[in-house]
Protein backbone atom coordinates (compact mmCIF):
# COMPACT_ATOMS: atom_id res chain seq x y z
CA UNK A 1 0.00 0.00 0.00
CA UNK A 2 1.32 3.43 -0.84
CA UNK A 3 1.10 6.79 0.80
CA UNK A 4 1.11 9.67 -1.58
CA UNK A 5 1.06 13.43 -1.46
CA UNK A 6 0.03 13.76 -5.06
CA UNK A 7 2.42 10.77 -5.59
CA UNK A 8 2.71 7.43 -3.80
CA UNK A 9 4.62 6.72 -0.60
CA UNK A 10 4.99 3.61 1.50
CA UNK A 11 2.78 3.02 4.54
CA UNK A 12 3.60 0.47 7.20
CA UNK A 13 0.93 -1.74 8.84
CA UNK A 14 -0.35 -1.77 11.46
CA UNK A 15 1.72 0.93 13.06
CA UNK A 16 0.90 4.58 12.43
CA UNK A 17 2.81 6.42 9.74
CA UNK A 18 5.18 9.19 10.80
CA UNK A 19 3.91 11.83 8.45
CA UNK A 20 6.63 14.29 9.36
CA UNK A 21 9.13 12.11 7.52
CA UNK A 22 7.37 12.85 4.25
CA UNK A 23 7.70 16.60 4.51
CA UNK A 24 10.09 16.84 1.55
CA UNK A 25 7.55 15.57 -1.02
CA UNK A 26 5.59 18.78 -1.64
CA UNK A 27 5.07 19.69 -5.28
CA UNK A 28 4.25 23.38 -4.97
CA UNK A 29 2.53 23.13 -8.36
CA UNK A 30 -0.22 25.77 -8.61
CA UNK A 31 -3.70 24.52 -9.46
CA UNK A 32 -4.87 25.17 -13.00
CA UNK A 33 -8.37 26.08 -11.83
CA UNK A 34 -9.71 28.20 -9.01
CA UNK A 35 -11.16 26.21 -6.15
CA UNK A 36 -14.71 26.94 -5.07
CA UNK A 37 -13.79 26.01 -1.50
CA UNK A 38 -13.07 28.97 0.76
CA UNK A 39 -9.43 29.69 1.44
CA UNK A 40 -8.15 28.67 4.85
CA UNK A 41 -7.29 31.41 7.27
CA UNK A 42 -5.18 29.02 9.36
CA UNK A 43 -2.15 29.51 7.10
CA UNK A 44 -1.03 25.96 6.39
CA UNK A 45 -1.19 22.48 7.79
CA UNK A 46 -1.10 18.87 6.68
CA UNK A 47 -4.11 16.91 5.48
CA UNK A 48 -4.08 13.13 5.03
CA UNK A 49 -6.73 11.56 2.82
CA UNK A 50 -7.31 7.81 2.50
CA UNK A 51 -9.19 7.13 -0.76
CA UNK A 52 -10.21 4.25 -2.99
CA UNK A 53 -7.76 3.49 -5.82
CA UNK A 54 -10.40 4.41 -8.41
CA UNK A 55 -10.32 8.00 -7.09
CA UNK A 56 -6.61 8.47 -7.80
CA UNK A 57 -6.91 10.86 -10.74
CA UNK A 58 -9.84 12.93 -9.54
CA UNK A 59 -8.68 13.32 -5.95
CA UNK A 60 -5.16 14.19 -7.08
CA UNK A 61 -6.67 17.02 -9.12
CA UNK A 62 -8.87 18.14 -6.24
CA UNK A 63 -5.87 17.93 -3.90
CA UNK A 64 -3.97 20.41 -6.07
CA UNK A 65 -6.95 22.76 -6.06
CA UNK A 66 -7.24 22.44 -2.29
CA UNK A 67 -3.57 23.32 -1.81
CA UNK A 68 -3.95 26.30 -4.11
CA UNK A 69 -6.92 27.56 -2.10
CA UNK A 70 -5.14 26.88 1.22
CA UNK A 71 -1.62 28.32 0.89
CA UNK A 72 0.93 26.40 2.93
CA UNK A 73 -1.27 23.31 3.22
CA UNK A 74 0.06 19.91 2.15
CA UNK A 75 -2.38 17.22 0.99
CA UNK A 76 -1.14 13.64 1.27
CA UNK A 77 -3.00 10.70 -0.20
CA UNK A 78 -3.07 7.00 0.53
CA UNK A 79 -4.81 5.35 -2.45
CA UNK A 80 -5.64 1.65 -2.43
CA UNK A 81 -8.26 -0.99 -1.78
CA UNK A 82 -11.06 0.48 0.34
CA UNK A 83 -11.12 -2.68 2.45
CA UNK A 84 -7.40 -2.38 3.21
CA UNK A 85 -7.63 1.34 3.91
CA UNK A 86 -10.51 0.78 6.33
CA UNK A 87 -8.45 -1.78 8.22
CA UNK A 88 -5.49 0.61 8.36
CA UNK A 89 -7.70 3.29 9.91
CA UNK A 90 -9.15 0.87 12.47
CA UNK A 91 -5.62 -0.27 13.34
CA UNK A 92 -4.56 3.29 14.07
CA UNK A 93 -3.05 4.74 10.89
CA UNK A 94 -3.34 8.54 11.15
CA UNK A 95 -5.77 10.02 8.64
CA UNK A 96 -8.19 12.92 8.35
CA UNK A 97 -10.60 11.86 5.58
CA UNK A 98 -11.77 8.50 4.24
CA UNK A 99 -13.39 8.14 0.81
CA UNK A 100 -14.46 4.55 0.14
CA UNK A 101 -15.72 2.73 -2.93
CA UNK A 102 -18.58 1.07 -1.06
CA UNK A 103 -20.79 1.58 1.99
CA UNK A 104 -19.64 -1.78 3.35
CA UNK A 105 -16.01 -0.69 3.61
CA UNK A 106 -17.00 2.65 5.13
CA UNK A 107 -19.08 0.73 7.70
CA UNK A 108 -15.90 -0.88 9.01
CA UNK A 109 -14.76 2.59 10.07
CA UNK A 110 -18.10 3.97 11.28
CA UNK A 111 -18.77 0.82 13.34
CA UNK A 112 -15.52 1.56 15.15
CA UNK A 113 -16.78 5.12 15.83
CA UNK A 114 -13.86 6.51 13.82
CA UNK A 115 -15.84 8.57 11.30
CA UNK A 116 -18.75 10.95 11.31
CA UNK A 117 -21.87 10.37 9.26
CA UNK A 118 -20.71 9.58 5.70
CA UNK A 119 -22.14 11.23 2.59
CA UNK A 120 -22.48 9.41 -0.73
CA UNK A 121 -20.82 11.68 -3.29
CA UNK A 122 -20.68 9.58 -6.50
CA UNK A 123 -21.57 6.21 -7.97
CA UNK A 124 -19.52 3.97 -10.26
CA UNK A 125 -20.39 1.23 -12.74
CA UNK A 126 -18.44 -1.74 -14.05
CA UNK A 127 -17.27 -2.26 -17.63
CA UNK A 128 -15.47 -5.12 -19.31
CA UNK A 129 -11.94 -3.91 -20.06
CA UNK A 130 -10.08 -5.53 -22.94
CA UNK A 131 -6.78 -4.72 -24.69
CA UNK A 132 -7.13 -2.23 -27.51
CA UNK A 133 -6.82 -5.01 -30.12
CA UNK A 134 -9.16 -7.32 -28.16
CA UNK A 135 -7.33 -10.56 -29.11
CA UNK A 136 -9.93 -12.83 -27.50
CA UNK A 137 -12.77 -11.07 -29.36
CA UNK A 138 -14.73 -10.41 -26.16
CA UNK A 139 -18.05 -8.71 -26.92
CA UNK A 140 -20.28 -9.38 -23.91
CA UNK A 141 -20.25 -10.62 -20.34
CA UNK A 142 -20.92 -14.27 -21.17
CA UNK A 143 -17.65 -14.38 -23.12
CA UNK A 144 -15.80 -14.20 -19.79
CA UNK A 145 -17.15 -17.65 -18.89
CA UNK A 146 -15.25 -19.20 -21.80
CA UNK A 147 -12.37 -21.19 -20.27
CA UNK A 148 -10.14 -20.06 -23.15
CA UNK A 149 -10.52 -16.42 -22.12
CA UNK A 150 -8.05 -15.27 -19.47
CA UNK A 151 -9.90 -13.03 -16.99
CA UNK A 152 -8.72 -10.81 -14.12
CA UNK A 153 -11.09 -9.84 -11.32
CA UNK A 154 -10.74 -7.86 -8.12
CA UNK A 155 -10.74 -9.99 -4.98
CA UNK A 156 -14.25 -10.42 -3.61
CA UNK A 157 -13.54 -8.60 -0.35
CA UNK A 158 -12.79 -5.32 -2.16
CA UNK A 159 -15.59 -3.21 -3.68
CA UNK A 160 -14.80 -3.82 -7.36
CA UNK A 161 -14.70 -7.57 -6.65
CA UNK A 162 -17.97 -7.53 -4.75
CA UNK A 163 -19.58 -5.65 -7.64
CA UNK A 164 -18.22 -8.20 -10.12
CA UNK A 165 -19.73 -11.05 -8.08
CA UNK A 166 -23.12 -9.28 -8.16
CA UNK A 167 -22.96 -8.66 -11.89
CA UNK A 168 -21.92 -12.21 -12.75
CA UNK A 169 -24.59 -13.57 -10.42
CA UNK A 170 -27.22 -11.42 -12.10
CA UNK A 171 -26.17 -12.90 -15.43
CA UNK A 172 -26.12 -16.46 -14.05
CA UNK A 173 -22.47 -16.86 -15.06
CA UNK A 174 -19.54 -18.63 -13.45
CA UNK A 175 -16.14 -17.17 -14.31
CA UNK A 176 -12.83 -18.68 -13.24
CA UNK A 177 -10.31 -15.83 -13.19
CA UNK A 178 -6.62 -16.48 -13.67
CA UNK A 179 -5.85 -13.79 -11.09
CA UNK A 180 -7.59 -11.96 -8.25
CA UNK A 181 -6.17 -8.51 -7.54
CA UNK A 182 -6.36 -6.37 -4.41
CA UNK A 183 -7.61 -3.19 -6.08
CA UNK A 184 -9.06 -2.03 -9.38
CA UNK A 185 -5.85 -0.38 -10.60
CA UNK A 186 -3.92 -3.63 -10.29
CA UNK A 187 -6.71 -5.47 -12.09
CA UNK A 188 -6.68 -3.01 -14.97
CA UNK A 189 -2.89 -3.23 -15.20
CA UNK A 190 -3.20 -6.93 -16.06
CA UNK A 191 -5.18 -5.92 -19.16
CA UNK A 192 -2.81 -3.10 -20.09
CA UNK A 193 0.17 -5.46 -19.93
CA UNK A 194 -1.60 -8.06 -22.06
CA UNK A 195 -1.43 -10.64 -19.27
CA UNK A 196 -5.19 -11.27 -19.49
CA UNK A 197 -7.82 -11.01 -22.21
CA UNK A 198 -10.39 -9.14 -20.12
CA UNK A 199 -11.19 -7.78 -16.68
CA UNK A 200 -14.15 -6.31 -14.84
CA UNK A 201 -13.19 -2.83 -13.67
CA UNK A 202 -14.89 0.52 -13.16
CA UNK A 203 -15.88 2.60 -16.15
CA UNK A 204 -13.86 5.49 -14.69
CA UNK A 205 -10.67 3.42 -14.78
CA UNK A 206 -11.22 2.56 -18.45
CA UNK A 207 -11.60 6.28 -19.19
CA UNK A 208 -8.49 7.10 -17.13
CA UNK A 209 -6.43 4.61 -19.17
CA UNK A 210 -6.42 7.11 -22.03
CA UNK A 211 -7.22 4.54 -24.71
CA UNK A 212 -4.80 1.87 -23.52
CA UNK A 213 -7.81 -0.42 -23.01
CA UNK A 214 -11.29 -0.59 -24.50
CA UNK A 215 -14.41 -0.61 -22.31
CA UNK A 216 -17.46 -2.73 -23.10
CA UNK A 217 -20.79 -1.96 -21.44
CA UNK A 218 -23.04 -4.80 -20.33
CA UNK A 219 -26.62 -4.71 -18.95
CA UNK A 220 -25.92 -6.49 -15.65
CA UNK A 221 -23.58 -3.67 -14.59
CA UNK A 222 -26.71 -1.72 -13.66
CA UNK A 223 -27.39 -4.24 -10.91
CA UNK A 224 -23.95 -3.84 -9.36
CA UNK A 225 -23.45 -0.09 -9.05
CA UNK A 226 -21.18 1.03 -6.21
CA UNK A 227 -21.99 4.06 -4.05
CA UNK A 228 -18.94 6.01 -2.83
CA UNK A 229 -19.21 7.52 0.68
CA UNK A 230 -16.86 10.11 2.17
CA UNK A 231 -16.43 11.21 5.79
CA UNK A 232 -14.11 13.21 8.01
CA UNK A 233 -12.57 10.98 10.66
CA UNK A 234 -13.40 11.60 14.32
CA UNK A 235 -9.74 11.48 15.38
CA UNK A 236 -8.54 13.60 12.46
CA UNK A 237 -5.34 15.47 13.40
CA UNK A 238 -6.45 18.23 11.00
CA UNK A 239 -10.17 18.31 11.72
CA UNK A 240 -10.85 21.74 10.18
CA UNK A 241 -9.00 20.90 6.97
CA UNK A 242 -10.77 17.53 6.82
CA UNK A 243 -14.17 19.20 6.86
CA UNK A 244 -13.09 21.68 4.20
CA UNK A 245 -11.78 18.92 1.93
CA UNK A 246 -15.06 16.99 2.24
CA UNK A 247 -16.88 20.23 1.41
CA UNK A 248 -14.73 20.61 -1.72
CA UNK A 249 -15.54 17.07 -2.87
CA UNK A 250 -19.27 17.77 -2.39
CA UNK A 251 -19.10 21.20 -4.02
CA UNK A 252 -20.02 21.98 -7.66
CA UNK A 253 -16.31 22.01 -8.46
CA UNK A 254 -15.84 18.57 -6.97
CA UNK A 255 -18.87 17.20 -8.79
CA UNK A 256 -17.60 18.64 -12.07
CA UNK A 257 -14.19 16.97 -11.72
CA UNK A 258 -15.76 13.63 -10.79
CA UNK A 259 -18.44 13.55 -13.47
CA UNK A 260 -15.92 14.47 -16.18
CA UNK A 261 -13.97 11.40 -15.10
CA UNK A 262 -17.02 9.18 -15.65
CA UNK A 263 -18.50 8.98 -12.16
CA UNK A 264 -22.27 9.27 -11.85
CA UNK A 265 -24.21 11.52 -9.49
CA UNK A 266 -25.70 9.62 -6.52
Amino acid sequence: MKFRRLSRWAIALPVAVTLAGLAGCGSGTPATSTSSAPASSAGGGELTVFAAASLTGTFTELGRSFESAHPGTTVKFNFGSSATLAQQIVQGAPADVFAAASPATMKTVTDASLAGAPTTFVRNKLQIAVPADNPAKVDELKDLADPEVKVALCAEQVPCGAAAVKALGAAGLTVKPVTLEQDVKATLTKVQLGEVDAALVYRTDVIASGGKVTGIDFPEAGQAINDYPIAALTKAPAADLAKQFVDLVLSPQGKDVLTKAGFEAP
